[in-house]
């Protein structure tokens, strides 16, 4: 996913969990003095913020999301709003981790990055990609080309919408908007 998203001219940063090592949710970020936060919070939090959007690769575990990847995305909020997320799951199984994805959904939504409608499952992940990271299965390469470009149409009609209501400022709240007083 990393490879297709450059191809297309995207920077992208990948935020492992192993890699950054959070600690157990117990404060979010936003509830940190700045210079209290553990630096890999800041790392993560400057990351999102700066991302216009968010794919989020899932493996499925007991049919839900790792609690890693849970931990990770709970540590956050404001950096999430108002920007696209697309969901891409796998498991070892023949429904590439589908339960997963059904859980991702509201998770993602209620941090206020909605996903995409469509997504990506990989089923048998541990025979789909060569040791390069190649789809060995050519619908692989056109099922990604049609899931990103609706993630980018959602990219950019979020960041239009972003500039527009200035949220660099001041990101408006979810009753300001249903209320139509954002100006």
């Amino acid at each position: 996913m990393v490879r297709a998203l450059e191809e297309r001219k995207h920077s992208v940063t990948l935020v492992d969990t192993e890699a950054f090592q959070l600690p157990m949710l117990d404060l979010m970020y936003k509830e940190y003095d700045p210079s209290d936060a553990p630096p890999a919070m800041r790392d993560v939090s400057g990351i999102l913020e700066a991302a216009d959007g968010f794919v989020v690769v899932s493996a499925e575990y007991n049919h839900s999301v790792p609690a890693a990847l849970k931990n990770l995305l709970d540590h956050f909020q404001s950096e999430y709003l108002y920007k696209p997320s697309a969901i891409v799951t796998y498991s070892a199984g023949p429904f590439g981790g589908v339960r997963a994805l059904v859980n991702l959904r509201s998770i993602l939504a209620e941090l206020g990055t909605p996903s995409i409608p469509s997504a990506f499952p990989v089923s048998r992940v541990q025979s789909a990609f060569d040791n390069d990271g190649q789809a060995i299965e050519q619908a692989y390469n056109e099922r990604v080309v049609k899931f990103l470009d609706e993630y980018e149409w959602y990219a950019r009609a979020l960041a239009k919408a972003r500039k527009q209501d200035h949220c660099a400022e001041a990101a408006p709240t979810q009753q300001s908007l249903c209320r139509g007083t954002v100006e």
